[in-house]
């Protein structure tokens, strides 16, 4: 269990106390902050307060985080690409169709339970569960690159990183259409859709800055091999901005068009690239990942002018 004491100061003026500690506290995700709150484990001036209370100047906040707790997963020797690995961190090549959290659908069969396996006890134990070191996700479909913290300063450290956009990372993607630009960047807002809660969407409501920069590597006519690069992390980013721009993610159900090239089995979205400073040694450490079969076969399709959308 861990009590972190804070005296605000007029930056924090006005701002609600279950948004204010996430970025006090690190990795505490909201939602695991409201809990906190609801237990009673956050007092303000010596009492306590409710989640929507508004933070003052001079206000003395303590917070206690419980102790993580085991997570309902089983470890299962499962193969993995690991990358690179020491003893506080390791970077794993994640295949297309594998799942990164067990969840209601798939209770098994995922990174984590890889993980399990993989390192027993040596994984981080962040917002108060043992979620094996997942510092960032990348979806079910997407293929690619994945750093994996073994112990909670090094989550810690890698998750601020990502906050302050120093943690370097970059997607190639198959888009439909034909980006004429050889450049161009995409700087709208992400929150969840008005119109389907299970989709994300350009929107001004409730929403997060997101930043997506796109580099032309070769044009197919009516696909263009891309890369992206990303200064914010947001869920569904690059699907979301290629789709708003009219050049949604060739093979995404969620985002593309309605007749899905079926043979991608989910969008052909691959992160090659990942940079990042060594939590514990400050070294700069860089990785690139081959694209991965799935990839380069649509790819020598499309050279060989067989596909036409």
């Amino acid at each position: 269990m861990d009590k972190f004491t804070f005296t605000l100061d007029e930056s924090a003026a006005g701002e609600r106390l279950d948004k204010l500690l996430p970025s006090l506290v690190g990795e505490l995700t909201r939602s695991a902050v409201q809990k906190i709150i609801d237990d009673g484990g956050v007092s303000v001036n010596g009492k306590a307060e409710n989640k929507k209370y508004k933070c003052k100047e001079g206000d003395t906040v303590i917070i206690t985080v419980p102790d993580a707790k085991p997570l309902e997963a089983k470890a299962q020797d499962i193969p993995i690409e690991i990358v690179y690995e020491d003893d506080d961190l390791l970077v794993v090549n994640k295949p297309k169709g594998m799942v990164v959290h067990p969840a209601g659908g798939n209770p098994d069969g995922t990174l984590v339970n890889a993980l399990l396996f993989h390192c027993g006890d040596s994984l981080s134990g962040i917002n108060g569960v043992i979620r094996p070191g997942i510092v960032h996700r990348i979806d079910k479909d997407t293929s690619g690159l994945l750093i994996v913290a073994k112990n909670d300063t090094a989550h810690l450290s890698l998750a601020e990183q990502i906050k302050e956009h120093s943690f370097s990372r970059a997607y190639e993607a198959v888009v439909y259409g034909n980006i004429k630009e050889d450049s161009l960047t995409v700087n709208q807002p992400i929150g969840r859709s008005p119109k389907d809660r299970k989709k994300m969407a350009v929107t001004m409501k409730n929403s997060k800055n997101a930043t997506t920069h796109i580099d032309v590597l070769e044009r197919f006519g009516s696909f263009t091999h891309i890369r992206c690069t990303l200064e914010t992390g947001r869920t569904h980013q690059i699907r979301v901005h290629c789709s708003h721009i009219g050049h949604p993610v060739a093979g995404d159900a969620v985002y593309g068009p309605k007749k899905v090239i079926t043979e991608l089995n989910g969008q052909c979205l691959h992160a090659k690239h990942i940079g990042f400073e060594h939590p514990k040694t400050g070294e700069w450490l860089e990785f690139e990942s081959e694209l991965p079969q799935y990839f380069t076969d649509f790819l020598t399709k499309l050279k060989g002018g067989t596909e036409n959308g």
